[in-house]
């Protein structure tokens, strides 16, 4: 039973490829609050060629090492990714049409399919009845979760000093690499900060970030330093006991994932902006990302992401501001994009 006393609809959660859509996945799930299941994909090469022909079916999966795809087929299921598209739409035609498709992000194969599409600016989207424009991602940031880890990681960073600057590290993205250039802009940019005012400086990397951009880093830090680097074997991540103990919070520009988390907490958020223009740097090129930004002067729009209108949103309502610019206050508490997500697919759910 659901909080209204009403039967639980069934519920998938198709798991992504990334790690950052699978906390947007699991965020939305479980504010929904009911009973789900976690389908987990082996996912095969030939199937790139009928995801990017937004073709519908399991060709792109390994099904016996795929778990869950099989009847009872849920009422809703909520997924995100290219890769998970053809799949998604094969439970809605294998239900009968019944299964009601939650995707987040953006698609790519046309709207039509989907009975609700949760996006964010950078994919400009269009406005239609399926469509809900969120503000920031999704994600699972809340009051009781951050008091949980913080109080599992507060032994050991005790000896910390105060304030604490929780630094989340990126990856390249599209028109910007982050590399050993950028790393290094950044570490000098954090060590000031810190020095500055005698505290320390609480790092995490992510699955994206380059190990040489990680030393370049470590390079130039001398303030006292907290540094964790991520692994996809790990159990003790502590990524949001960092969030929870951080006074203010630096992100690399490229994770939209990650400053919607940060701007969840409520505390300040700086964004390390990778266009180092804004330093009066050269950024850092790569042959992709020379390639991207062609594309986005000439390309398609859907072929595309511009994560500089979240920027820009975030900065201009005062939820951010570029790192080395003063925090001046948040203007508003930040819009809540997960229970805005939350009304929209449980009226999909409700509906006849």
């Amino acid at each position: 039973m659901d909080a209204e006393g009403a039967k639980a609809p069934c519920l998938w959660a198709l798991a992504s490829y990334r790690a950052g859509e699978n906390g947007q996945i699991r965020g939305l799930v479980e504010a929904l609050g009911w009973p789900y299941r976690w389908i987990e994909l082996s996912y095969r090469r030939r199937g790139a060629i009928q995801q990017l022909m937004r073709g519908v079916g399991l060709q792109g999966v390994d099904t016996r090492r795929s778990n869950g795809l099989e009847a009872p087929w849920p009422d809703i299921l909520v997924s995100a990714g290219l890769r998970n598209e053809p799949v998604a739409r094969w439970v809605k035609q294998a239900s009968g049409g019944s299964t009601r498709l939650v995707f987040l992000g953006r698609t790519w194969a046309g709207l039509q399919h989907f009975d609700l599409v949760i996006t964010t600016p950078q994919y400009q989207l269009p406005d239609a009845d399926n469509v809900l424009h969120n503000p920031t991602t999704l994600h699972g940031v809340t009051p009781p979760l951050l008091a949980e880890h913080g109080e599992t990681l507060r032994g050991e960073l005790a000896r910390y000093p105060e304030p604490r600057i929780g630094v989340l590290l990126g990856g390249d993205s599209g028109p910007f690499p982050f590399r050993r250039r950028a790393a290094a802009i950044l570490g000098r940019m954090l060590d000031r900060k810190a020095q500055g005012s005698a505290g320390s400086l609480l790092v995490t990397t992510s699955a994206r970030t380059h190990m040489d951009a990680v030393r370049a880093l470590e390079d130039t830090l001398s303030a006292p330093t907290f540094l964790y680097r991520w692994a996809s074997d790990a159990t003790d991540n502590p990524y949001f006991g960092l969030l929870a103990l951080a006074d203010e919070l630096v992100v690399t520009g490229d994770s939209i994932a990650m400053l919607s988390e940060a701007v969840a907490t409520g505390k300040p958020v700086h964004i390390f902006d990778l266009d180092l223009e804004r330093y009066d740097q050269t950024p850092d090129l790569t042959l992709k990302s020379v390639l991207y930004r062609a594309l986005m002067r000439a390309g398609p729009q859907r072929l595309s992401r511009n994560i500089s209108i979240v920027h820009e949103r975030l900065v201009g309502q005062g939820q951010a501001v570029w790192l080395g610019e003063p925090w001046k206050g948040a203007s508003k508490p930040p819009e809540d994009a997960v229970q805005r997500a939350v009304a929209r697919v449980k009226q999909l759910a409700a509906r006849d």
